[in-house]
């Protein structure tokens, strides 16, 4: 019989250029260079894990909760100011004085107070302390019944400092003497008293993450090895952040809280990287790939996906740094950290590791055609794109909807648990008072030359809606006025009385600060900021994506899809925390708004997850279009051979994240509660559904790029 020629598909060709091949080659050398020298990189990498997590143990005593602030704004140099030509400051420790029986006015409590007062004033450390009683019997500082009065304090310093302080100060005077019982609270106190719930929240979510993870990694390799040896770099990727964040707090202030996403991103990035380099080395082996070469080209390839999804992760995080704000840039900072540590653990120690166990690490994966569930919901959603699609999607903006409502206020003392001290305290103030002195605007004019040009200033600051109160002290040649908000007025926007009192015209220049104008250009520098960082993670992630994808069109794609995951998530986000749905399970108070921070942070940390997500996806199908030519073969195989490993990622993520739904600070609460919704969205829905029926839709559009 003559001899039939079968047909040859031969697929177009995207562009590779000398980049992609560059980045192979290196890749591979050091894959073969860490199978070489797998015991002595074994034995290093062991050692510097040890020696990561020995400086990683401080780092929690290392970080704080710096003041929100904008060091560049005119509130933190009134601030500056006020501390050395006046020797004052806003009162940052505030003491709640209730009578036992009769009002704050009677003879034996004034006593008391006059002498509290007068005790606290001599205390080491305090500048300054004043009350109902030392200020001629002020209004601002007695409730509606007179029942209760306040003593407020201030305590100068650097900010750990000066709140160390106030902890010892409040626990000394908190409590019960002389006819009167004693609260402790004001701004440094409630800083306080979170920053130490956010160290308890870590630790607790420590000892339950780390133990689930491990559980869950086992059921997934159903081997006791992998799972310890991938915990291990999550772990070592979590230490790394941490030891590298208490290297940075040696220069400037670190949040906190960025040891929260550091133990919860370092775990969720280390294990995302080892399920992605380990499917691979499985699929080599089922080959017929000896483990030497198994592991060289994991290394080679799914290395390249894990490189560029590590790149996409940071430039996300790394834009958090153009916010002048310490407590936003703390998390850029512990996002790069995590990024880097996950990389060296997934690309150098993991290999080596695999080097070393062989195939008993891990039971060899089928190299089928690409049958399986989410194959079969891929083809099925590409028979009916515009449908299925279109009906998932309109599910998804549904779900977005309440985004709308969105409201950003600013934050108080309602961040805490309700049973906090200083949050106890606080609720007694805005339930009993009709003003709070604590948070007055500071009017700071350095040069006075005629005291008596200020008295009309003062009438006319306050007729302002929302003032009870203005006091004016003259002292070193120059004046303060404290202009002392209503109750109602502080749960507005305080932000209006700020702009209020900067637009009447003052005798002398001044320069307005206290708490709320610092939190005013703290909201300003922020909002400020956006459009620039929210731009430059849209533009730098797409060019990331396309270097990794070769085609215009699905980076495009991507953001989009990433887009809608971060929409469902404000939902959320608003439908729960601003409008207080769920807030009896989950045990917080809803303040009609969220702080403007959180929904920034968020935004860039699920933007750059769900990049992550999209890089892993998209390579495979990338790679089995280059080896078919065919997209919807191309989409159907490389979603099941990626989804899975996808998903189960998203699904150890969300578990980390929601563990700190059950903490005590609200902060963590929407960070657990928006993290864990928009990680399991993303994974299913979008990139389940939508991907599918975009890249149906779009056909060889999805490959076009100018230089092809």
């Amino acid at each position: 019989m003559p001899e039939t020629t079968q047909p040859v598909l031969v697929p177009p060709v995207l562009p590779e250029g000398s980049g992609h091949r560059r980045e192979a080659g290196l890749l591979a050398r050091l894959g073969r260079l860490v199978v070489r020298r797998r015991r002595a990189v074994a034995v290093l990498s062991l050692a510097c894990t040890v020696l990561v997590l020995a400086v990683a143990a401080g780092a929690l005593n290392a970080l704080s909760l710096s003041r929100i602030a904008d060091p560049a704004a005119e509130s933190d140099r009134a601030r500056r100011v006020l501390a050395d030509q006046f020797h004052t400051g806003p009162p940052n420790l505030a003491f709640l004085v209730t009578a036992k029986t009769g009002t704050v006015d009677d003879p034996a409590v004034r006593a008391a107070g006059v002498g509290l007062t007068n005790e606290i004033a001599k205390q080491s450390g305090v500048a300054e302390a004043a009350s109902y009683w030392s200020r001629d019997g002020s209004s601002a500082l007695r409730s509606k019944g007179s029942r209760q009065a306040l003593i407020l304090v201030h305590v100068p310093g650097e900010v750990n400092e000066a709140r160390q302080r106030v902890g010892e100060l409040a626990a000394q005077y908190a409590g019960s003497r002389d006819g009167i019982t004693v609260q402790s609270g004001g701004q440094d106190e409630v800083f306080r008293e979170i920053g130490a719930q956010a160290r308890a929240d870590f630790l607790r979510a420590e000892l339950i993450v780390i133990p689930m993870v491990l559980g869950l990694l086992i059921l997934i390799y159903r081997r006791i090895s992998p799972a310890l040896v991938t915990l291990g770099v999550g772990v070592f990727a979590t230490g790394g952040a941490l030891a590298g964040l208490r290297v940075i707090a040696a220069f400037t202030e670190v949040s906190t809280f960025a040891a929260n996403l550091a133990l919860v991103m370092g775990l969720a990035l280390g294990v995302d990287y080892c399920l992605f380099v380990i499917a691979r080395f499985r699929e080599e082996l089922a080959a017929g790939a000896e483990v030497d070469d198994a592991v060289v080209t994991a290394v080679r390839t799914a290395g390249r996906t894990v490189l560029f999804s590590g790149l996409t992760v940071a430039v996300s995080l790394l834009a958090l740094l153009l916010f002048p704000l310490s407590f936003l840039r703390s998390f850029g900072y512990a996002g790069v950290l995590v990024v880097l540590s996950a990389l060296i653990g997934a690309l150098v120690i993991l290999p080596a590791a695999l080097a070393l166990l062989g195939r008993r690490a891990v039971r060899p994966a089928a190299t089928g055609s690409g049958s399986g569930r989410w194959a079969t919901l891929a083809i099925a959603v590409m028979r009916r794109p515009a449908l299925i699609g279109g009906a998932v999607l309109a599910l998804i903006l549904l779900l977005a909807s309440p985004a709308l409502g969105l409201r950003l206020g600013l934050p108080d003392a309602r961040i805490l648990p309700a049973d906090a001290s200083s949050r106890i305290m606080a609720d007694q103030v805005r339930q009993n008072f009709g003003q709070e002195e604590s948070d007055a605007l500071y009017v700071v004019m350095p040069e006075t030359t005629d005291p008596a040009r200020l008295a009309p200033y003062a009438k006319t600051l306050g007729q302002l809606d929302g003032v009870a109160q203005v006091d004016t002290y003259v002292r070193n040649g120059g004046a303060y006025l404290t202009v002392v908000p209503t109750e109602a007025v502080l749960e507005g926007d305080i932000g209006q009385l700020v702009e209020q009192v900067r637009a009447a015209e003052a005798p002398y220049p001044a320069m307005i600060g206290g708490s709320p104008a610092e939190m005013s250009d703290w909201r300003a520098a922020l909002t400020e900021r956006i459009p620039l960082v929210l731009g430059l993670i849209l533009l730098l992630s797409v060019l990331v994506l396309y270097v990794a994808t070769g085609s215009v069109l699905l980076p495009l794609k991507a953001t989009v899809l990433n887009l809608l995951s971060l929409a469902v998530m404000f939902g959320v986000m608003v439908w729960v925390f601003q409008q207080g749905n769920l807030s009896g399970p989950l045990g917080f108070t809803a303040t009609g708004v969220l702080e403007a921070s959180m929904p920034t942070l968020m935004f860039c940390i699920v933007y750059g997850l769900s990049m992550d997500y999209e890089v892993f996806i998209v390579s495979r199908i990338r790679e089995e279009y280059l080896r078919t030519g065919d997209t919807e073969r191309a989409v159907a195989t490389g979603l099941q051979r990626s989804a899975p490993l996808v998903t189960t990622a998203a699904a150890v993520l969300a578990l980390s994240f929601a563990v700190y739904a059950t903490g005590g600070v609200v902060y963590l609460k929407m960070i657990g509660v928006g993290m864990a919704v928009a990680v399991l969205v993303d994974a299913t829905a979008i990139r389940g559904v939508l991907l599918p029926a975009f890249m149906k839709l779009a056909g060889r559009a999805n490959w076009w790029s100018p230089i092809s």
